[in-house]
């Protein structure tokens, strides 16, 4: 039996610092405004983001990581609407576990982003020689 009085109890508070994500990559999916259950908007969207070469990926062909992203405040869902595929940016967030609607348990690890901005359009696609 476990002497309750022996485990201390803490409170978890965290700050910025705890929980911050930097990504740059290109957008594979365009950001889309959905509407919550809730009545809330969000802006959801994907990012590749090139994989750095570390012990665990050293044996992966893998050369990339696809990243689900999520704009809540006004702000970001502003900046990210004019994104298009291809657009190479830049965002500040946090990781956050979200519970979707589509069965027992299901949850879905995305980043919340709380800064963005895009470095560079996508190259529009060469011209064929006429």
């Amino acid at each position: 039996m476990t002497d309750k009085a022996a485990v201390p109890h803490t409170a978890h508070t965290g700050d910025s610092a705890d929980n911050a994500v930097l990504l740059r990559g290109r957008v594979t999916t365009a950001p889309v405004a959905r509407e919550l259950p809730s009545g809330t908007v969000i802006s959801v969207f994907r990012i590749s983001v090139p994989r750095a070469r570390t012990s665990m990926t050293a044996g992966s062909t893998q050369a990339v990581d696809w990243v689900d992203c999520t704009a809540w405040s006004a702000r970001c869902r502003r900046t990210v609407s004019g994104w298009e595929v291809g657009d190479h940016v830049e965002l500040t967030g946090a990781l956050r576990r979200r519970f979707v609607r589509a069965g027992p348990g299901s949850t879905r690890l995305e980043v919340e982003v709380l800064s963005a901005r895009r470095a560079s359009k996508r190259e529009p696609p060469a011209q064929a020689a006429t």
